[in-house]
Protein backbone atom coordinates (compact mmCIF):
# COMPACT_ATOMS: atom_id res chain seq x y z
CA UNK A 1 0.00 0.00 0.00
CA UNK A 2 1.72 3.56 -0.77
CA UNK A 3 1.09 6.31 0.94
CA UNK A 4 1.93 4.81 4.41
CA UNK A 5 5.17 7.24 4.54
CA UNK A 6 4.89 11.05 5.84
CA UNK A 7 7.73 13.74 5.61
CA UNK A 8 10.86 14.58 3.84
CA UNK A 9 13.88 14.62 6.38
CA UNK A 10 12.29 13.48 9.45
CA UNK A 11 10.06 10.35 7.90
CA UNK A 12 7.51 8.32 9.37
CA UNK A 13 6.09 5.36 8.16
CA UNK A 14 2.99 3.62 10.04
CA UNK A 15 2.00 0.42 9.32
CA UNK A 16 -0.29 -3.02 11.10
CA UNK A 17 -4.25 -3.12 11.23
CA UNK A 18 -7.03 -3.11 13.79
CA UNK A 19 -7.18 -6.39 14.14
CA UNK A 20 -3.88 -7.93 13.59
CA UNK A 21 -1.05 -8.93 15.72
CA UNK A 22 0.43 -5.32 16.35
CA UNK A 23 0.75 -1.94 14.87
CA UNK A 24 3.59 0.27 14.76
CA UNK A 25 5.87 3.21 13.40
CA UNK A 26 9.51 3.44 11.73
CA UNK A 27 10.85 6.92 12.05
CA UNK A 28 13.96 7.58 10.09
CA UNK A 29 15.92 10.72 10.24
CA UNK A 30 15.68 11.30 13.99
CA UNK A 31 19.38 12.66 14.48
CA UNK A 32 21.62 10.74 16.89
CA UNK A 33 22.22 11.55 20.26
CA UNK A 34 18.13 12.04 21.33
CA UNK A 35 17.42 10.75 25.26
CA UNK A 36 15.23 8.04 24.47
CA UNK A 37 13.40 5.41 26.08
CA UNK A 38 10.16 3.44 25.70
CA UNK A 39 8.25 5.86 28.72
CA UNK A 40 8.98 8.45 26.73
CA UNK A 41 6.79 7.32 24.13
CA UNK A 42 4.18 5.76 26.22
CA UNK A 43 3.01 9.02 27.99
CA UNK A 44 1.63 9.60 24.31
CA UNK A 45 0.50 6.80 23.89
CA UNK A 46 -1.53 6.66 27.41
CA UNK A 47 -3.46 9.69 26.35
CA UNK A 48 -4.83 7.86 23.12
CA UNK A 49 -5.27 4.42 24.69
CA UNK A 50 -8.90 3.00 24.97
CA UNK A 51 -10.96 2.38 28.18
CA UNK A 52 -10.26 5.67 29.93
CA UNK A 53 -13.15 6.80 30.66
CA UNK A 54 -17.52 5.76 29.64
CA UNK A 55 -16.63 8.04 26.57
CA UNK A 56 -14.38 6.13 25.38
CA UNK A 57 -14.45 2.41 23.77
CA UNK A 58 -14.15 -0.68 26.33
CA UNK A 59 -11.58 -2.22 24.14
CA UNK A 60 -8.58 -2.90 26.81
CA UNK A 61 -5.27 -2.84 25.48
CA UNK A 62 -2.12 -1.32 27.55
CA UNK A 63 -0.84 -0.62 24.14
CA UNK A 64 2.82 -0.96 25.51
CA UNK A 65 5.53 0.89 23.29
CA UNK A 66 8.47 -2.06 22.37
CA UNK A 67 11.30 0.13 20.63
CA UNK A 68 13.11 -2.52 18.16
CA UNK A 69 15.83 -0.65 16.86
CA UNK A 70 17.75 3.07 16.65
CA UNK A 71 18.21 3.35 20.12
CA UNK A 72 21.63 2.18 22.23
CA UNK A 73 22.15 2.54 25.99
CA UNK A 74 19.42 5.25 26.35
CA UNK A 75 19.63 7.50 23.34
CA UNK A 76 18.55 7.43 19.28
CA UNK A 77 21.45 6.56 17.39
CA UNK A 78 21.01 7.88 14.36
CA UNK A 79 19.47 5.07 12.73
CA UNK A 80 15.51 4.01 11.56
CA UNK A 81 13.90 3.88 15.21
CA UNK A 82 11.20 0.84 15.05
CA UNK A 83 8.37 1.08 17.18
CA UNK A 84 5.90 -1.77 17.73
CA UNK A 85 2.29 -2.27 19.74
CA UNK A 86 0.97 -5.20 19.96
CA UNK A 87 -2.88 -5.49 19.59
CA UNK A 88 -4.07 -7.70 22.55
CA UNK A 89 -7.92 -7.22 23.03
CA UNK A 90 -9.42 -8.02 19.65
CA UNK A 91 -12.71 -9.42 19.23
CA UNK A 92 -13.32 -10.19 15.53
CA UNK A 93 -15.73 -11.90 15.96
CA UNK A 94 -18.15 -9.44 16.56
CA UNK A 95 -17.80 -7.90 13.18
CA UNK A 96 -18.78 -11.76 11.73
CA UNK A 97 -22.00 -10.23 10.37
CA UNK A 98 -20.76 -7.26 8.26
CA UNK A 99 -18.07 -8.99 6.21
CA UNK A 100 -20.37 -8.96 3.27
CA UNK A 101 -21.76 -5.30 4.18
CA UNK A 102 -20.40 -1.65 3.51
CA UNK A 103 -21.41 0.24 6.51
CA UNK A 104 -22.40 3.88 6.58
CA UNK A 105 -19.92 6.10 7.15
CA UNK A 106 -17.13 4.07 6.64
CA UNK A 107 -14.43 3.32 3.97
CA UNK A 108 -15.48 -0.37 3.45
CA UNK A 109 -16.70 -0.03 -0.25
CA UNK A 110 -13.81 2.15 -1.60
CA UNK A 111 -11.26 -0.63 0.22
CA UNK A 112 -12.76 -3.38 -1.85
CA UNK A 113 -12.97 -1.35 -5.03
CA UNK A 114 -9.41 -0.26 -4.73
CA UNK A 115 -7.93 -3.76 -3.71
CA UNK A 116 -10.70 -6.09 -4.55
CA UNK A 117 -10.44 -7.15 -0.93
CA UNK A 118 -10.93 -5.63 2.78
CA UNK A 119 -10.06 -6.66 6.02
CA UNK A 120 -13.46 -6.20 7.60
CA UNK A 121 -12.28 -6.63 11.14
CA UNK A 122 -12.67 -3.41 12.75
CA UNK A 123 -11.77 -1.53 9.80
CA UNK A 124 -7.83 -2.97 9.03
CA UNK A 125 -5.71 0.10 7.88
CA UNK A 126 -8.64 2.86 7.83
CA UNK A 127 -9.26 2.06 11.79
CA UNK A 128 -8.43 4.72 14.15
CA UNK A 129 -5.73 2.24 16.10
CA UNK A 130 -3.63 3.42 12.73
CA UNK A 131 -2.78 6.00 14.58
CA UNK A 132 -0.89 4.83 17.63
CA UNK A 133 1.89 4.88 14.98
CA UNK A 134 1.44 8.51 14.37
CA UNK A 135 1.67 9.35 18.04
CA UNK A 136 4.94 6.81 18.98
CA UNK A 137 6.79 9.21 16.24
CA UNK A 138 5.13 12.61 17.58
CA UNK A 139 6.47 11.65 21.16
CA UNK A 140 9.73 11.45 19.34
CA UNK A 141 9.22 14.71 17.47
CA UNK A 142 7.72 16.88 20.54
CA UNK A 143 11.07 15.84 22.41
CA UNK A 144 13.22 17.34 20.11
CA UNK A 145 11.26 20.45 19.42
CA UNK A 146 10.62 21.29 22.80
CA UNK A 147 14.70 21.37 22.68
CA UNK A 148 14.42 24.25 20.18
CA UNK A 149 12.04 25.82 22.84
CA UNK A 150 8.81 24.62 20.21
CA UNK A 151 6.06 23.42 22.42
CA UNK A 152 2.89 21.60 20.73
CA UNK A 153 -0.29 21.94 22.90
CA UNK A 154 -3.61 20.75 21.71
CA UNK A 155 -7.02 19.64 22.98
CA UNK A 156 -11.02 19.56 22.72
CA UNK A 157 -12.04 22.99 21.60
CA UNK A 158 -16.18 21.37 20.73
CA UNK A 159 -17.97 18.50 21.25
CA UNK A 160 -21.03 18.73 19.10
CA UNK A 161 -22.77 22.07 20.07
CA UNK A 162 -21.25 22.42 23.11
CA UNK A 163 -17.61 24.74 23.01
CA UNK A 164 -14.77 26.00 25.30
CA UNK A 165 -15.21 30.02 26.11
CA UNK A 166 -11.85 31.11 25.87
CA UNK A 167 -12.44 33.27 28.70
CA UNK A 168 -12.94 29.86 30.63
CA UNK A 169 -9.50 28.62 29.56
CA UNK A 170 -8.08 26.74 32.18
CA UNK A 171 -4.55 24.66 31.42
CA UNK A 172 -5.01 23.13 34.76
CA UNK A 173 -7.51 21.87 34.53
CA UNK A 174 -6.64 20.55 31.01
CA UNK A 175 -4.59 17.73 33.15
CA UNK A 176 -7.69 16.36 34.65
CA UNK A 177 -9.95 16.32 32.11
CA UNK A 178 -11.98 13.14 30.93
CA UNK A 179 -12.72 14.54 27.20
CA UNK A 180 -9.55 17.02 26.69
CA UNK A 181 -11.23 20.37 27.15
CA UNK A 182 -9.99 23.44 29.23
CA UNK A 183 -13.34 24.42 30.72
CA UNK A 184 -15.04 22.78 33.45
CA UNK A 185 -18.06 23.95 32.46
CA UNK A 186 -18.39 23.31 28.55
CA UNK A 187 -17.02 20.05 29.67
CA UNK A 188 -20.13 19.19 32.12
CA UNK A 189 -22.40 20.37 29.29
CA UNK A 190 -20.50 18.21 27.02
CA UNK A 191 -20.96 14.89 29.31
CA UNK A 192 -24.44 15.34 29.23
CA UNK A 193 -24.54 15.70 25.49
CA UNK A 194 -22.76 12.59 25.42
CA UNK A 195 -24.78 10.68 27.79
CA UNK A 196 -28.09 11.59 25.82
CA UNK A 197 -26.36 10.37 22.44
CA UNK A 198 -25.70 7.40 24.46
CA UNK A 199 -29.08 6.64 25.70
CA UNK A 200 -30.22 6.91 22.01
CA UNK A 201 -27.62 4.86 20.40
CA UNK A 202 -25.69 8.14 18.56
CA UNK A 203 -22.49 9.77 18.44
CA UNK A 204 -21.11 12.65 18.68
CA UNK A 205 -18.56 15.12 16.54
CA UNK A 206 -15.80 17.78 17.71
CA UNK A 207 -13.11 20.30 17.45
CA UNK A 208 -9.46 20.01 18.37
CA UNK A 209 -7.73 22.86 18.42
CA UNK A 210 -3.80 23.20 18.15
CA UNK A 211 -1.39 25.77 19.31
CA UNK A 212 2.57 25.62 18.55
CA UNK A 213 4.38 28.37 20.47
CA UNK A 214 7.85 29.42 20.12
CA UNK A 215 8.02 28.95 16.00
CA UNK A 216 11.12 30.89 14.88
CA UNK A 217 10.08 33.13 11.63
CA UNK A 218 10.54 31.71 7.86
CA UNK A 219 9.87 27.62 8.70
CA UNK A 220 8.27 26.65 5.94
CA UNK A 221 8.26 27.11 1.90
CA UNK A 222 6.28 29.31 -0.26
CA UNK A 223 5.17 27.61 -2.89
CA UNK A 224 4.29 24.39 -2.63
CA UNK A 225 5.10 22.93 0.64
CA UNK A 226 3.99 25.86 3.14
CA UNK A 227 3.69 25.51 6.54
CA UNK A 228 -0.05 25.61 6.40
CA UNK A 229 -0.32 23.38 3.43
CA UNK A 230 1.56 20.84 4.72
CA UNK A 231 0.08 20.96 8.37
CA UNK A 232 -3.64 20.56 6.40
CA UNK A 233 -2.47 17.65 4.79
CA UNK A 234 -1.26 16.45 8.19
CA UNK A 235 -4.83 16.86 9.92
CA UNK A 236 -6.30 15.66 7.01
CA UNK A 237 -4.46 12.48 6.95
CA UNK A 238 -6.17 11.80 10.19
CA UNK A 239 -9.23 9.30 9.95
CA UNK A 240 -12.85 11.01 10.61
CA UNK A 241 -11.30 14.77 10.10
CA UNK A 242 -14.03 16.77 7.99
CA UNK A 243 -12.20 20.34 7.90
CA UNK A 244 -9.26 22.22 8.82
CA UNK A 245 -8.30 26.11 9.60
CA UNK A 246 -5.40 28.19 10.39
CA UNK A 247 -5.66 31.26 12.56
CA UNK A 248 -9.35 33.35 11.24
CA UNK A 249 -9.98 30.30 8.67
CA UNK A 250 -13.12 30.28 7.14
CA UNK A 251 -14.30 33.49 9.72
CA UNK A 252 -11.53 35.47 7.35
CA UNK A 253 -13.85 35.08 4.31
CA UNK A 254 -16.51 37.77 6.30
CA UNK A 255 -13.52 40.29 7.45
CA UNK A 256 -12.33 43.13 5.58
CA UNK A 257 -8.86 43.79 5.05
CA UNK A 258 -8.26 46.07 7.42
CA UNK A 259 -10.11 43.75 10.22
CA UNK A 260 -8.11 40.60 8.91
CA UNK A 261 -4.65 41.90 8.67
CA UNK A 262 -2.41 41.74 11.62
CA UNK A 263 -0.64 44.95 12.31
CA UNK A 264 2.28 45.30 13.89
CA UNK A 265 3.34 47.35 17.06
CA UNK A 266 5.94 47.83 19.48
CA UNK A 267 4.83 45.68 23.10
CA UNK A 268 5.12 48.91 25.27
CA UNK A 269 5.58 52.56 25.29
CA UNK A 270 9.19 52.23 25.48
CA UNK A 271 9.90 49.43 23.02
CA UNK A 272 10.83 51.87 20.36
CA UNK A 273 13.03 53.86 22.45
CA UNK A 274 14.50 50.38 23.32
CA UNK A 275 15.24 49.57 19.95
CA UNK A 276 16.91 52.63 18.98
CA UNK A 277 19.20 52.24 21.76
CA UNK A 278 20.05 48.86 20.43
CA UNK A 279 18.18 46.78 23.14
CA UNK A 280 16.27 43.84 21.17
CA UNK A 281 12.83 44.73 21.47
CA UNK A 282 10.91 43.50 18.97
CA UNK A 283 7.44 44.70 17.44
CA UNK A 284 4.53 42.08 17.90
CA UNK A 285 1.64 41.66 16.18
CA UNK A 286 -1.24 43.07 17.84
CA UNK A 287 -3.69 40.24 16.36
CA UNK A 288 -3.32 36.23 15.19
CA UNK A 289 -5.50 36.30 12.33
CA UNK A 290 -2.88 34.80 9.60
CA UNK A 291 -2.63 32.03 12.33
CA UNK A 292 1.35 32.27 13.02
CA UNK A 293 1.75 31.58 9.04
CA UNK A 294 2.18 34.24 6.07
CA UNK A 295 3.27 33.12 2.63
CA UNK A 296 3.55 29.69 3.56
CA UNK A 297 6.07 30.44 6.52
CA UNK A 298 5.93 31.21 9.84
CA UNK A 299 5.76 34.70 10.95
CA UNK A 300 6.99 34.39 14.51
CA UNK A 301 3.61 34.07 16.38
CA UNK A 302 1.69 31.09 17.82
CA UNK A 303 0.72 28.75 15.06
CA UNK A 304 -3.41 28.31 15.56
CA UNK A 305 -5.29 24.72 14.04
CA UNK A 306 -8.25 23.68 14.13
CA UNK A 307 -9.54 20.36 13.73
CA UNK A 308 -13.10 19.15 12.60
CA UNK A 309 -13.96 15.68 13.41
CA UNK A 310 -17.20 13.59 12.03
CA UNK A 311 -19.20 11.75 14.77
CA UNK A 312 -18.25 7.99 14.72
CA UNK A 313 -19.49 6.29 11.71
CA UNK A 314 -20.38 2.95 13.82
CA UNK A 315 -23.44 3.30 15.66
CA UNK A 316 -25.87 0.72 17.31
CA UNK A 317 -28.95 2.10 16.00
CA UNK A 318 -30.49 0.27 12.95
CA UNK A 319 -29.06 1.83 9.72
CA UNK A 320 -29.63 0.57 5.82
CA UNK A 321 -26.29 -0.71 4.42
CA UNK A 322 -25.01 -1.99 1.13
CA UNK A 323 -24.19 -5.63 0.85
CA UNK A 324 -21.69 -7.19 -1.81
CA UNK A 325 -24.71 -8.29 -4.10
CA UNK A 326 -25.95 -4.45 -4.31
CA UNK A 327 -28.73 -5.05 -2.21
CA UNK A 328 -29.69 -2.86 0.68
CA UNK A 329 -30.03 -4.23 4.23
CA UNK A 330 -30.59 -2.75 7.64
CA UNK A 331 -27.67 -3.49 10.26
CA UNK A 332 -27.27 -2.52 13.65
CA UNK A 333 -23.34 -2.34 14.49
CA UNK A 334 -22.09 -4.41 17.27
CA UNK A 335 -18.78 -4.37 19.09
CA UNK A 336 -16.62 -1.55 21.26
CA UNK A 337 -17.08 1.67 19.60
CA UNK A 338 -16.06 5.42 20.70
CA UNK A 339 -19.61 7.51 21.03
CA UNK A 340 -16.96 10.33 20.64
CA UNK A 341 -13.88 10.51 18.50
CA UNK A 342 -12.43 14.17 19.62
CA UNK A 343 -11.02 12.90 23.18
CA UNK A 344 -8.66 10.27 22.14
CA UNK A 345 -8.02 12.09 18.61
CA UNK A 346 -6.08 15.61 20.34
CA UNK A 347 -2.85 13.71 20.76
CA UNK A 348 -2.99 12.38 17.36
CA UNK A 349 -3.00 16.19 16.39
CA UNK A 350 -0.47 17.23 18.71
CA UNK A 351 1.71 14.53 17.28
CA UNK A 352 1.09 15.17 13.51
CA UNK A 353 1.37 18.85 14.40
CA UNK A 354 4.72 18.17 15.20
CA UNK A 355 6.23 15.57 13.25
CA UNK A 356 5.40 18.48 10.43
CA UNK A 357 6.58 21.42 12.24
CA UNK A 358 10.06 19.23 12.92
CA UNK A 359 10.34 18.30 9.60
CA UNK A 360 10.33 21.35 7.53
CA UNK A 361 12.86 22.97 10.17
CA UNK A 362 15.15 20.63 9.48
CA UNK A 363 14.68 21.16 5.58
CA UNK A 364 15.27 24.48 6.36
CA UNK A 365 18.61 24.50 7.22
CA UNK A 366 20.27 24.75 3.84
CA UNK A 367 17.71 27.59 3.10
CA UNK A 368 20.97 30.13 3.48
CA UNK A 369 24.83 30.17 3.18
CA UNK A 370 25.40 31.26 6.80
CA UNK A 371 23.51 28.41 8.16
Amino acid sequence: MAGSTFGTLFRVTSWGESHGKALGVVVDGCPAGLPLSEDDIQKYLDRRKPGQSRFTTARSEGDRAEILSGVFEGKTTGTPISILVRNQDQHSKDYSNIADIYRPGHADLGFDRKYGLRDYRGGGRSSGRETIGRVAAGAIACRILERKGIRVTAYTKAIGPVSCDPGRFDSAYLKESTLGMPDREAEEQAQAYLNRCMEEKDSAGGIVECVITGMPQGIGEPVFDKLDALLGQAMFSIGAVKGVEIGAGFGAAAMRGSENNDQYAYPDAAGKDACMYGRDVRPVKTTNHAGGILGGMSDGSDVLIRVAFKPTPSIARPQTALAADGSIREIEIRGRHDPVIVPRAVVVVECMAAITVLDLLMRDLPSRLDW
